[in-house]
């Protein structure tokens, strides 16, 4: 049987934003993470970290560092008594300094690539998942997929470039308030195993 997940966006959405971080030492989580995590734990749905790293594609640091944090992550999470399933990294950015990564990809959100490539790997069912992120590149990338989407109120969207897939599910003011609308605890439509809106579906 194909899982529901709870996929989420690293900086500003899981931890505290600090441009280009790769260092464990310095990963905080954001503001309501922790409880988020301790909350999504207790469901049955599996939990990922889907995240743009533009540093990579402009010198910033190389792809290898990536490592480091993805070991961290998975500290955090298990601090929190919850398994983190996989992290997802799109490296790419057109114009960006290091040839290798400065490309047009299907990964880079607000595409949708990662998200489907994580269904792919883990069998997950994402008309029953869902996207929690600060910005509406995350909502429209969790649209496009299939998932319903999360909003984080915080401050980070600056931009509100409109279209029809850039309108998240529900909004929320930190992660842990955004948990609890996932597993039906606050304002929501139905929770994990409600179907999909058909406008997120297009």
């Amino acid at each position: 049987m194909m899982q529901a997940a709870v996929f989420l966006d690293k900086d500003g959405t899981l931890l505290d934003d600090v441009p280009y971080n790769v260092e464990p030492s310095s990963m905080r989580f954001a503001p309501g993470a922790g409880d988020a995590l301790r909350l999504l734990a207790a469901q049955p749905v599996a939990l990922f970290v889907i995240s743009n790293q533009s540093g990579v594609a402009l010198g910033k640091f190389d792809y290898d560092a990536l490592h480091a944090v993805e070991a961290e992550l998975h500290r955090m999470f298990a601090k929190c008594g919850a398994t983190l399933g996989g992290v997802y990294w799109c490296p790419h950015l057109p114009g960006g300094r290091v040839a290798r990564y400065a490309c047009v990809c299907g990964c880079r959100k607000p595409a949708p690539g990662m998200l489907l490539r994580a269904a792919h790997e883990h069998r997950l069912d994402l008309a029953r998942s869902w996207f929690i992120g600060d910005i509406l590149d995350d909502v429209e990338a969790g649209n496009r997929a299939g998932c319903r989407t999360v909003l984080l109120d915080n401050g980070h969207e600056t931009q509100w470039l409109d279209s029809e897939h850039r309108v998240p599910t529900a909004r929320a003011a930190d992660l842990h308030e955004a948990a609890q609308i996932v597993v039906g605890g606050g304002r929501t439509d139905g929770g994990l195993d409600a179907p999909v809106r058909e406008e997120a579906a297009r």
